[in-house]
């Protein structure tokens, strides 16, 4: 009885868990629909919001510049935390080992506000320096958002490179193949889900980021988070609610892909 008991309050908390999480963005995506301007007043179902939306040229904008920044820290983040997992997963123990997993790993564990000011700090000392970089634009925002993408890619990929066998690297090595042959022509094709798998999710973070960007970000280069954040505080919008609905799909979309992508990997 004992057990049945438990069997019967289990989808039940399963049921509240998924209402407390997903109940708000079911109601964003229905008002996004709304003929009325206030939005939380049902006034019927529209679709006007969103072609204002497709009208509004500082949001595209805003839109343009988050995807294009993402999609280039998104493939630096691959590039780099490819070759760093790849270290840490084949190499075992070499000098400065720990100290070069801690300077990697830090981004994913300092807290967002310490992670863009230090940036801020890096990039004017830079600019002072070297005279680089001039303006904090697209840029800058896309190194920044890399730095901590690497993170997550390297851990996706060295637990990734854990689970091959050697034994199949060191045979391209014995059948003639030099190191970059049988990486690329061995390794990389296995790693591959991995690798599609991080670039997906530093794809989402840069998207994602609002604090990080606001530090390192000068005049002109305002992301889509920033521009939503600064609209919602003067008052909310039903194009805001188009706008998130999008941004709701999309995301699914690439989880969904990053998901797939994760077990191919397992």
């Amino acid at each position: 009885m004992r057990g049945a008991r438990t069997w019967t309050w289990v989808p039940a908390a399963l049921a509240a868990g998924f209402v407390f999480l997903y109940l708000p963005i079911v109601l964003l995506v229905v008002f996004s629909f709304n003929e009325s301007r206030l939005v939380t007043v049902w006034a019927g179902f529209s679709t006007r919001w969103y072609g204002e939306l497709l009208s509004n040229g500082r949001m595209l904008d805003a839109a343009g510049l988050s995807l294009s920044v993402a999609a280039v820290a998104a493939t630096l983040s691959a590039v780099f935390g490819s070759l760093a997992g790849y270290a840490m997963g084949r190499f075992g123990r070499f000098r400065l080992r720990t100290l070069f997993a801690l300077l990697l790993l830090a981004p994913m564990v300092l807290p967002e506000v310490i992670l863009g000011l230090s940036m801020l700090m890096t990039f004017t000392t830079l600019d002072r320096l070297i005279g680089w970089p001039a303006e904090r634009g697209f840029l800058v925002i896309a190194f920044a958002h890399a730095t901590y993408g690497t993170a997550f890619v390297a851990v996706i990929v060295e637990a990734r490179l854990r689970g091959l066998d050697p034994a199949l690297e060191e045979a391209a090595l014995d059948l003639g193949a030099g190191p970059v042959r049988a990486f690329v022509r061995v390794v990389l094709p296995l790693l591959l889900p991995a690798v599609v798998a991080g670039w997906l999710l530093a794809f989402t973070l840069s998207l994602d980021d609002l604090v990080v960007a606001s530090f390192v970000s000068g005049p002109g280069a305002t992301t889509l988070p920033m521009l939503v954040y600064s609209s919602v505080r003067l008052g909310l919008s039903p194009q805001i609610n188009a706008l998130a609905t999008i941004l709701v799909i999309v995301v699914t979309l690439l989880a969904l892909l990053g998901s797939r992508q994760g077990r191919k990997a397992a």
